[in-house]
Parts: C-alpha cells; structure tokens; sequence
C-alpha cells in the first residue's frame, strides 16, 4: 500500500511528481536540506545541503543571489543522487527539473537557472573538494578555483537558522 505524496517536516502533503507551488514552504526546504549531507555523505564531517546553498548564494553575482540559494531546493523534496546516477536517470532528471521551475515560479526566481549560478555552485564544489573531501584518486576537472576561504561546517541547525535568515534577508 502505497502513497503519491511524501509528509514535509511541517506536516504537509507533498506530491512530488505533481509539485504544485502553494505546497512549497521554505521552512521545509531549510528544514530538509540542513539534514541532507552532500556527496551522499562521503565528506570527512557532516556537510549539508543547506549550508552549501548558502554558501552558493554568496559566492552568486547580486542579482542571482536568492537563485543559488534556492537551486538545490528540489533536493529537499526528492533528496538527491550522486551525479554518475543521475546522468542515467533521465525519468529523475525530468522530475527534478519539473520541481524545479515550480520552486523558481513560486519565489519569483525566473526560469531557467541562470548561468551564474551554475558557475557559482562550481567554484563552490572546487572549494568543498578541498576542504571536505580526502585527496582525490583523479581530478574532478572542474575548471574551477576553489574560493578562497575555507569551510568549516556549520551542525544542522545552524545551517537552517542561517538558510532561512538568508532567504528573509534577500525577500
């Protein structure tokens, strides 16, 4: 017996292959990406998603800000897959990006993603390698420095006090 809807950390029903805008709440999304570890949680210490989408967000020109904090945000209702997994799963792929230009019509993001957040959520990835990953077996060939700070990750909870006091400072 099963559903077509998943229950969010509010208590909504959620269709995740239907998503529709009023259904969406970014104390959700904060809620789900800061318990979300990114690189399936092969990291040295617990990393989020949340607290990548942050970090996204600053590293964004001014004016796609609230894009890269917002890009993952399907994530928090799909979860996500590595991107070798991804790459063959164009039915997830779909569905992603369906959800996807939901989120960005429901907070005002404009479609598609603009490039500047792509290349922002790379430099990003470049810093993460370094800083939360062991030494690489190859190169990612990312094209990319990394930023020049370092990441210390935030806990859980940090990450979505700061995910959501970010979403509020760029509403």
């Amino acid at each position: 017996m099963g559903t077509d809807w998943i229950q969010t950390f509010s208590g909504r029903r959620f269709f995740p292959l239907e998503p529709r805008a009023e259904e969406l709440d970014v104390a959700d999304i904060a809620h789900a990406l800061s318990l979300l570890c990114r690189f399936n949680g092969h990291c040295l210490r617990f990393y989020s998603v949340a607290e990548h989408s942050l970090r996204v967000s600053k590293a964004c020109p001014p004016e796609y800000t609230r894009w890269g904090l917002m890009h993952d945000a399907a994530e928090a209702y799909l979860s996500d897959l590595p991107r070798p997994i991804k790459q063959c799963m164009p039915f997830f792929r779909d569905c992603e990006d369906r959800l996807l230009r939901v989120i960005a019509d429901r907070y005002d993001l404009g479609w598609p993603m603009p490039v500047e957040v792509a290349a922002a959520d790379t430099r990003l990835l470049a810093t993460e390698a370094r800083d939360l990953m062991v030494a690489p077996p190859a190169s990612w060939e990312l094209g990319q420095d990394p930023l020049p700070e370092r990441i210390e990750p935030l806990g859980p909870a940090e990450a979505e006090t700061a995910f959501l006091a970010r979403f509020e400072e760029l509403s």
